[in-house]
């Protein structure tokens, strides 16, 4: 099956993060937002505030949403995770693949065996090495192998355990792409900043137009659009930028 089509818009391909505090800002922005792009993501901050309802909320609307919670635990909680959140209605959810091959395959298998309960079943990506991390950072938590060499080898894992893609910052798209050349692959990067933008906490990161020239599917940005003064004006520069690069 595959989870994203084959020829993609600028719009398709540009996830909007949802880092805000509370459901009336999120709400704000999504209307501000809305038909301009292809996807909004709702991560920790938002979702421990406001929950459940507001995802539902959001794609009762008629928008899609990646549900960026990377679960990870034993893999009967996260099974029981990624059913609920696919019962929701995402298009998108997340595992850290550190959770091992076990805990993937059940994820895998929660909207796979059992994706007859829904219409349209989400993609599951694995989490390999979050952006904010450099190779000081991993070897503090006791992981000495090179940083790319750790993305390839949590990709192929998340592969053959049976998920739909991988979240791997900009700096190893190319490689991924080098290494799983399944076609349907998904590669989701976060990390993307425009040049006219600040890198805020992100430490691997590249232009919206350099991640997809190097095999991105989607591309997710947050700060330099929901920070700035025009939303809607922010998010035209970074679509003309998708498009110059497809």
């Amino acid at each position: 099956m595959r989870n994203q089509p084959a020829k993609q818009t600028p719009k398709d391909r540009l996830v909007v993060a949802l880092d805000l505090p509370d459901r009336g800002s999120a709400l704000k922005m999504v209307e501000r937002l809305t038909g301009a792009v292809g996807m909004f993501k709702i991560g920790s901050q938002l979702f421990t505030a406001e929950g459940p309802a507001l995802v539902h909320e959001i794609v009762k609307a008629g928008e899609k949403v990646f549900l960026d919670l990377k679960f990870h635990d034993i893999p009967n909680t996260v099974a029981g995770a990624v059913e609920s959140a696919a019962r929701l209605g995402v298009s998108i959810l997340n595992v850290h693949t550190l959770g091992g091959s076990e805990m993937m395959r059940a994820a895998a298998h929660a909207v796979g065996e059992r994706g007859l309960l829904w219409i349209t079943r989400p993609a599951v990506l694995g989490v390999t090495v979050l952006t904010s991390m450099d190779k000081t950072d991993l070897a503090d938590v006791g992981i000495a192998s090179d940083l790319r060499g750790e993305v390839v080898r949590l990709a192929t894992l998340a592969r053959d355990s049976g998920l739909d893609g991988i979240v791997a910052s900009p700096e190893e798209i190319r490689l991924i792409r080098e290494c799983i050349t399944a076609e349907d692959y998904i590669v989701l990067t976060p990390g993307v900043r425009p040049a006219w933008s600040e890198k805020g906490d992100q430490k691997r990161v590249a232009q919206p137009a350099d991640a997809i020239r190097d095999g991105a599917d989607f591309i997710v940005i947050g700060r330099a659009i929901t920070e700035s003064a025009d939303p809607r004006a922010a998010t035209d520069r970074i679509l003309d930028e998708i498009a110059h690069a497809q």
